[in-house]
């Protein structure tokens, strides 16, 4: 019996994961995180769902011989201002080893694959390397498609691998969720050369980068929120090189902020977006987590927010509903901060946003 072995065997390995997973939900309960029952107790759910995610990615679908997508963020786990909009899945590859997606396009509007190196887990970042956007994709009459991923070019519908290579994540943006029908795709290894039977000496370190997710994930996030606080209400433009490490897409001009407001206050953002796939507002909580929009209207894009007609939209954040005079109403759904982003997706230009913090009475008539 080898010496990982035998931890596995004696409780060891077990004991430390619940040591470390209680080191990485320390962040939740820093100085630097609100202290409001409801934040916190956000807080611990977050630490639960940022745990699911990591058990899925690093015990249950790390073997990149045998790769299957799965969703770190979804309905029920959400990560980094996660957009209400899409689908995400996420497969573990290695640039050692060549790969086959197939699938079915769907109505979606919006689908891209992209490659990664790093990991929130590692380094705190997911590194671009490789992108295929929907546009260069070629299909069947049937709307079927293939994609080589691999290092080396392949004719038709190709996926760049990197020697860093270790992820794909996969985009579908919505325009009406309810009205389209979403791409359905699988992923296989075309050169395995490794069982997929769990080897003991691999639950540890498996184990280890789930926690290590978990705690580097909240990190990050908790600092991104305190480097948002100089423009609280306010929706600048990002540093778009720190937006695309940490996973984001290329195609997507990011305004990430936080918003903070009293209860008889309320916040009017106006924007003229340029020509663009799409664009969307939406609202989260201190954890970067979307609120729930399968029960709220926390978000807003290009084809279901009222448009003025010369292309204008106002939106309003506000504690209750300001009335009919303002029909783009995002709900804070009893929270008193949280994070905001506005995307524009697939744009040229990329048009100033406008903020104002007013009384909710003054409302009227504005």
């Amino acid at each position: 019996m080898t010496p990982e072995e035998r931890r596995v065997v004696d409780g060891s390995t077990w004991r430390d994961f619940c040591r470390d997973l209680e080191a990485a939900g320390q962040v939740v309960f820093s100085d630097r995180t609100p202290v409001s029952p409801l934040d916190r107790a956000e807080g611990l759910r977050y630490l639960t769902r940022l745990l699911r995610a990591g058990l899925d990615s690093f015990v249950e679908s790390s073997d990149p011989c045998h790769p299957r997508f799965f969703q770190l963020s979804n309905e029920t786990i959400k990560i980094g201002n996660d957009n209400p909009d899409n689908i995400y899945h996420n497969a573990r590859v290695s640039s050692a080893y060549e790969y086959r997606i197939v699938g079915k396009r769907g109505t979606v509007p919006y689908l891209t694959f992209g490659s990664k190196g790093g990991g929130y887990e590692s380094d705190g970042t997911m590194t671009p390397t490789g992108q295929l956007n929907l546009e260069n994709m070629e299909f069947a009459p049937d709307g079927s498609f293939e994609i080589s991923v691999a290092r080396e070019r392949k004719s038709g519908n190709w996926l760049p691998l990197e020697d860093a290579s270790n992820a794909i994540i996969v985009r579908q943006t919505f325009e009406h969720r309810e009205r389209e029908e979403p791409a359905s795709y699988r992923i296989e290894c075309l050169n395995p050369d490794a069982g997929d039977s769990l080897r003991p000496e691999a639950i540890g370190p498996a184990l280890k980068s789930a926690t290590d997710f978990v705690g580097m994930t909240a990190s990050l996030f908790v600092d991104w929120m305190g480097k948002f606080e100089m423009h609280t209400n306010a929706l600048p433009p990002n540093d778009q090189e720190m937006c695309h490490r940490a996973g984001g897409d290329a195609n997507i001009y990011y305004h990430n902020s936080r918003w903070r407001l009293a209860p008889n206050e309320a916040l009017v953002i106006e924007a003229t977006p340029p020509e663009c796939a799409t664009w969307n507002l939406q609202i989260g909580n201190f954890w970067m987590e979307s609120l729930d929009y399968r029960y709220h209207r926390v978000h807003l894009n290009k084809f279901t927010a009222d448009v003025a007609s010369d292309g204008s939209v106002k939106i309003v954040l506000a504690h209750r509903d300001p009335g009919s005079s303002w029909p783009n109403w995002l709900e804070t759904c009893d929270h008193s901060e949280g994070a905001m982003l506005f995307r524009y997706v697939g744009a040229k230009e990329y048009p100033a946003i406008r903020t104002e913090v007013v009384r909710f009475e003054d409302l009227e008539g504005r």
